[in-house]
């Protein structure tokens, strides 16, 4: 299989950035704080804003809003295994 790197500073694929939005996370930030992508140099941020899209996430506006609740959601790394 073919990776696609989002993150070149954690190694971060396009397809765990898939993978953790599945799981909930709607904003680079909350990508970030499951993966470490976009927390070093940032050039992958809009990159990885380019993945999420503009699509409705029913979390995204608590998130941005920096709800608590919806920012400690309990979303959980992808280990390498599952993202290979």
């Amino acid at each position: 299989m073919n990776r696609v790197y989002v993150c070149s500073c954690f190694g971060i694929t396009e397809q765990q950035v898939r993978e953790h939005a599945d799981q909930g996370a709607c904003t680079p930030r909350q990508i970030a704080s499951v993966s470490k992508a976009g927390t070093d140099c940032g050039s992958c941020v809009r990159r990885i804003q380019g993945i999420l899209g503009r699509g409705a996430c029913p979390r995204r506006e608590l998130a941005d809003q920096g709800d608590p609740e919806v920012l400690s959601a309990g979303l959980a790394p992808i280990p390498e295994a599952q993202a290979a």
